[in-house]
């Protein structure tokens, strides 16, 4: 008897049932990322709808089920059943829909009906007009019954059609738009009828999304969101890009590059801009835009080094990030010099000194140099000192105030400033325990006075120091690496030399074909710490999927991991990252 209920019309298909066949875990599995970018026609589509009892799901129940399952516009399927609500119908509902108490008493309750659903509905997108109300009491139904929710990809076509053809009739309920497009199958408030003319009112909208380029599913899923967009006109620009990673370019009027992007997948990054972004810079870039360039890359780590090698080279006006290098600085401490001090330079030389960096900007610089002077008391002035030099009759100001040395006056002992050289060394080359713990101590003793102001620059200045430190870890190993290859999925290879990226190849390649610059010796320059930070990082994220197959070093840092400063409380927490 619930098996006659269950299967009133199946077309071209049908549903087999039984409890040891039911697997929703892997019936109803959310279609994968390259699932979105299929193409239309290659989609299988189910269209619902669902008659209730009226009101929400929580308080009404559902009495009948429809629906179709449709791919390149052609029938797969029709699924169709009365249900047992286990509530009255009001009379209202009686009236619109013509389902009496009498047709549902003897049909199956939602229970026994939602096995053979979710199989019927499994591996399609599915699709239904004010999709979320249907979903909203089928969700609602599985989850009082102990399985998962629905996790198929869905389309509205109430949404599409307030996108595409609001303009064109005095509403978008599916009667209207049935009578006004002429419609194969009109509504009639009953499941499967409904579920019939939303699917042709599905191919309608299909073809009339066509005209702006929509031919993926992924577009279908985002045209909603573009809303009435001022600028949709230019989504012509996206038409021919693929989905695959790579780097954009938006172009303006005098073929100037106005911003550059790195993607996963090309096509619906760039198309995202139109998505009802309403921020200022996203407007105005999308004015001037008069073209949009892209380049294919083998993977997401050759897009994201081309993103920032573009950056620098074309410095665009609507970029925020990389594009500030040539102000970025070192903290030089020139232990070449008989009394070695701390200075920040705008350029690193091969000429002995222990360069840290490059840094953001000098303002950084100046409060990491805060830091070090904070707990060594190294000399500031910067009198240049040699065997010909005479003694100075006074000390400089900071060695007054007692929190520097000054060899000025040719007093200081050069085994006690040996010494301090040693420790700033030790700290900045493998033991940074020896300047952040003493400030983490200074730190605490100033806020157990209550002299918080101090204890917070004395916080600000350990931070600065921490995250130089960091930095400049994650810098140093993948230099004193050497060449690192590293195999990607799907076959990519790419080399990495001292922590530029080098070339990139499939295993399907004769020959690597080679990718850019060679690594420089020496210092490393402002113009190549971007990309070893963004190497770096897409290292870290993609671990667990990548292999490494040839390090010339040790990419294991030596270093413990650094503490974060907590800028609320003056205390310390170990970074769980690191």
């Amino acid at each position: 008897m619930v098996g006659a209920h269950l299967a009133i019309l199946v077309v071209r298909t049908f549903v087999l049932y039984s409890e040891r066949s039911f697997v929703y875990g892997e019936m109803a599995m959310q279609r994968s990322f390259d699932d979105l970018g299929t193409p239309l026609h290659d989609v299988t589509f189910c269209v619902l709808d669902i008659e209730t009892t009226g009101g929400s799901a929580q308080d009404g129940g559902i009495t009948e089920i429809g629906a179709i399952k449709v791919r390149g516009g052609e029938c797969l399927g029709t699924f169709q059943t009365m249900v047992n609500p286990g509530l009255l119908i009001p009379p209202s509902i009686t009236t619109l829909t013509g389902i009496t108490q009498a047709m549902v008493l003897p049909a199956p309750r939602i229970e026994a009906v939602l096995p053979a659903l979710v199989e019927f509905t499994a591996g399609t997108v599915l699709v239904g007009h004010n999709v979320r109300y249907d979903l909203g009491y089928l969700n609602l139904a599985l989850e009082r019954a102990g399985y998962p929710r629905f996790a198929n990809q869905s389309v509205d076509t109430l949404a599409l059609a307030r996108r595409l053809v609001r303009d064109e009739v005095p509403n978008i309920k599916l009667s209207t738009l049935a009578s006004r497009f002429r419609l194969d199958h009109q509504p009639s408030h009953r499941a499967l009828d409904d579920a019939l003319a939303t699917a042709d009112l599905l191919h309608l909208l299909i073809g009339r999304a066509a005209v702006l380029g929509v031919m993926g599913l992924d577009d279908l899923i985002a045209l909603p969101k573009l809303g009435n967009h001022p600028q949709v006109n230019k989504l012509k620009f996206t038409n021919d890009l693929p989905r695959s990673p790579g780097v954009y370019q938006f172009i303006g009027p005098r073929d100037e590059v106005l911003y550059v992007g790195k993607a996963t997948n090309l096509r619906q990054r760039v198309r995202s801009y139109f998505s009802g972004d309403e921020r200022r810079k996203i407007g105005n870039l999308l004015r001037e835009t008069q073209s949009v360039r892209h380049i294919v890359c083998s993977s997401t780590l050759e897009a994201a080094v081309t993103e920032v090698r573009l950056i620098h080279q074309h410095q665009p006006r609507y970029n925020r990030q990389s594009k500030d290098w040539r102000a970025y600085a070192y903290v030089k401490f020139s232990i070449g010099e008989a009394f070695p001090r701390l200075t920040v330079s705008r350029t690193a030389a091969d000429d002995g000194s222990l360069y840290l960096g490059p840094l953001s900007s000098i303002s950084s610089a100046r409060q990491v140099i805060d830091a070090i002077h904070t707990v060594v008391p190294l000399r500031r002035c910067g009198t240049k000192l040699g065997p010909r030099t005479r003694p100075r009759a006074g000390m400089c100001t900071a060695a007054q105030l007692g929190v520097a040395s000054c060899p000025c006056t040719g007093e200081l002992d050069p085994a006690t400033y040996a010494a301090h050289v040693s420790l700033v060394l030790r700290a900045l080359t493998g033991a940074p325990e020896l300047l952040l713990q003493p400030l983490q101590e200074r730190m605490a003793k100033l806020a157990l006075v209550e002299r918080f102001e101090e204890a917070a620059d004395a916080r600000d200045r350990a931070s600065a120091l921490a995250n130089a430190l960091k930095r400049q870890s994650r810098l140093d190993r993948l230099r004193g690496a050497g060449r690192i290859q590293i195999e990607l999925p799907g076959g990519y290879h790419a080399e990495l030399r001292s922590g530029i990226f080098a070339h990139a190849w499939h295993d399907n390649d004769e020959t690597p074909l080679p990718f850019l610059c060679e690594p420089m010796a020496g210092p490393l320059g402002k113009e190549s710490v971007d990309e070893l930070l963004c190497i770096s990082a897409w290292i870290e994220k993609e671990a667990h999927r990548i292999r490494l197959t040839h390090c010339d070093g040790n990419l294991i840092s030596r270093v413990q991991p650094l503490p974060n400063f907590d800028p609320i409380a003056p205390t310390l927490s170990r970074d769980p990252t690191r």
